[in-house]
């Protein structure tokens, strides 16, 4: 993946307002822990409502306080644009501007929905990141849960869709009044590839970036010729049925396992068919991908989950490099490529 020039808070207008980011970012550092040992370099921090960490080694110190710095600053400035949770960010302002104005968007953000048209295109219509109408209609914290009605299923759906989103170079406009971005569904992935390209360009050999279990590698493990990545076990949460070994590649999984709740011994998951409306209903529990960045695996782990086991491992399997296991209620299904990643 090819990646805009960077940009960081203030050099750009079309940025979260300045006192926001600084704000971001100034949270952001407060949650981090660092540390430099034996040419090991270590950070753990919270953003984007997740745990992260970066690891790299065989570096110098000066170089890993640099990368740790500026690895913080940019993930803030990035939260501070696109979470929907943070008033005036620039998804909340584009999504507050709907049905009434353009609004304008740096090279960064115009990159972003670029990727956005082709996942919509490329999944056909199962990623689209108009849906938040309808995650915010199927209220997951709501105690008794419940389930809304046709009707509203059917008004939140006339306000979904990519499609129906307005472009012109440097500008967005969502021409529905209601109509919502998420970018919750590739952000998270693609900051941790930005974070990983940072990671390269300074000539780190090794390294590691984990966002929330969205994983990119670089290189290899200390003492070790890859890197090992276990994928948690959908039917035993908290435990690891395999690992993976990596070196210059991505891992991502997705599925509802955590998160559902059962009325009339139906079961309700928290993963939305965009094209339904519904939760989904299909044989998958889990999906667990393997590509080149970080992004595709996102897009593939999460796609997989709403288009079911069939239709996912032939997607799956059209895109170049990636791999991935599928976990439904009776097996584990694999594309062609998986076994080359799991150690004998």
């Amino acid at each position: 993946m090819t990646y805009p020039a960077m940009v960081f808070s203030g050099h750009s207008v079309e940025t979260a307002n300045q006192n926001l980011v600084a704000e971001t970012i100034a949270r952001v550092e407060k949650t981090a822990q660092t540390k430099f040992e034996n040419g090991v370099g270590r950070l753990a921090f919270r953003a984007m409502s997740t745990h992260c960490r970066v690891g790299f080694h065989n570096v110098l110190e000066s170089t890993a306080l640099e990368l740790q710095r500026d690895i913080l600053r940019w993930v803030g400035d990035f939260e501070a644009r696109y979470s929907r949770f943070i008033p005036n960010s620039l998804v909340s302002r584009i999504n507050e501007a709907a049905g009434e104005k353009w609004v304008k968007i740096d090279p960064q953000t115009e990159h972003l929905l670029n990727q956005c048209k082709e996942f919509f295109q490329m999944t056909g219509g199962a990623f689209d990141p108009t849906v938040l109408p309808l995650i915010e209609l199927w209220n997951w914290k709501s105690s008794p849960p419940t389930i809304p009605s046709q009707s509203s299923v059917d008004c939140a759906r006339e306000l979904v869709g990519w499609n129906k989103i307005q472009r012109r170079p440097g500008e967005i406009f969502l021409p529905q009044k209601g109509m919502r971005l998420d970018l919750g569904g590739i952000g998270k992935e693609y900051a941790v590839d930005w974070v990983m390209n940072m990671i390269v360009r300074r000539k780190v050999p090794n390294a590691l970036v984990d966002f929330g279990q969205d994983v990119r590698v670089f290189g290899h493990a200390p003492g070790k010729q890859h890197w090992l990545i276990g994928l948690e076990d959908a039917h035993e949460p908290g435990k690891y049925w395999t690992g993976v070994a990596l070196t210059n590649q991505a891992v991502a999984s997705s599925g509802d396992y955590h998160r559902n709740f059962q009325i009339n011994y139906r079961r309700y998951g928290h993963i939305i068919d965009p094209r339904s409306g519904y939760p989904v209903q299909n044989d998958v529990r889990a999906a667990s991908i393997i590509a080149p960045d970080c992004t595709i695996a996102g897009l593939l782990s999460t796609s997989a989950c709403i288009l079911g086991s069939e239709e996912a491992l032939n997607l799956i399997e059209k895109q170049p490099g990636a791999a991935g296991a599928i976990t439904t209620d009776k097996a584990r299904l694999y594309s062609a490529r998986f076994d080359e990643f799991v150690p004998a």
